[in-house]
């Protein structure tokens, strides 16, 4: 049976087919959050700390940390983000006892956050390109941890299903010519948004079981990418989910934190109901409004009453 094991330095996280989903807490990752990139510039880290106690008190069995912030004194990555990401690292770990994924593009800033990370974290990530495999996978034999595979190569990312499985064996076997057994890959299959193409979620369902009974890998995924450009995301994603699990998937990168829906939402959402011509009663409050229509809640969700969103989640 696959089993990938992850560590803190107190706490074991199996990820497996007969183990509970496990859920990894998207939300420390600068990327499109402009506020979250401008505090870290500053060497402020706030936000990586409330993120941090927030996920975990909301069921997050592992925390993803990405310091992929591109500095506006230095643009250089390569000199940036090595740095950054021990520090984010270090911050993570003394405040949660939770695993951690390292994830960065920028090969330095992964064996900067190995180098400070204490038990067995997961790297994120490995892509069927030259360079990346001849980088990560000794990397990853070195330090003697799992790695995220993503099934992209040098001719980029395949809307063909077979295309992305044929990568993503790639991966596999030359991860095993390293030392590096298939347990320890878990396989990203890549989620396209239903938007952009209307199989993109029966794909991904596919896949998973192909990867499952064929390669025998377990698998992950950016969960929130089914929902890309749609409106209630909220709902998609909800939907989306359950149905991967189904099919087999161990493990998502997403937000356990429920979020209060923005009032940027609710007045796009409002303008839509409008343009249909539903006639809603009078005075309708927000709060109402989005629960009717499925899009969450205008109130945030206090991390002490947090809960994990299914009962398959690890702890």
């Amino acid at each position: 049976m696959t089993r990938t094991i992850v560590e803190s330095a107190t706490k074991t996280v199996i990820i497996g087919f007969d183990q509970p989903f496990c859920v990894i807490g998207e939300r420390i990752n600068p990327t499109g959050r402009k506020k979250l990139a401008a505090e870290l510039e500053a060497g402020d880290f706030s936000t990586v700390e409330a993120d941090a106690l927030a996920q975990v008190a909301c069921g997050a069995s592992m925390l993803d940390v990405n310091a992929g912030v591109v500095y506006n004194s230095n643009p250089n990555p390569n000199e940036t983000e090595p740095p950054l990401m021990r520090k984010m690292i270090e911050l993570v770990q003394s405040l949660v006892d939770v695993p951690l994924c390292i994830d960065s593009s920028v090969p330095a800033a992964l064996e900067a956050g190995l180098q400070v990370c204490k038990g067995r974290p997961l790297l994120n990530s490995v892509t069927g390109e030259e360079e990346r495999l001849e980088f990560v996978l000794p990397l990853a034999k070195k330090y003697n941890v799992p790695v995220v595979a993503i099934s992209n190569d040098d001719t980029g990312i395949s809307e063909d299903p077979d295309v992305r499985f044929a990568v993503a064996k790639k991966i596999v076997e030359r991860a095993a010519d390293h030392g590096i057994p298939a347990h320890d890959i878990v396989v990203d299959p890549l989620v396209m948004p239903v938007g952009a193409m209307a199989t993109a979620g029966l794909q991904v369902f596919s896949l998973v079981r192909r990867l499952r009974e064929e390669l025998g890998v377990n698998t992950t995924c950016g969960a929130s990418n089914i929902s890309f450009g749609l409106p209630n995301r909220h709902g998609i994603n909800n939907a989306f989910l359950p149905m991967a699990i189904a099919s087999g998937m161990t493990s998502a990168i997403m937000n356990p934190v429920a979020l209060p829906v923005t009032q940027k939402a609710i007045a796009e959402k409002r303008a839509e109901v409008e343009a249909a011509g539903v006639i809603l009663p009078e005075g309708m409050d927000d709060e109402t409004f989005v629960r009717l229509f499925g899009l969450g809640s205008t109130r945030p969700a206090p991390a002490a009453r947090c809960r994990p969103s299914a009962p398959r989640i690890s702890s």
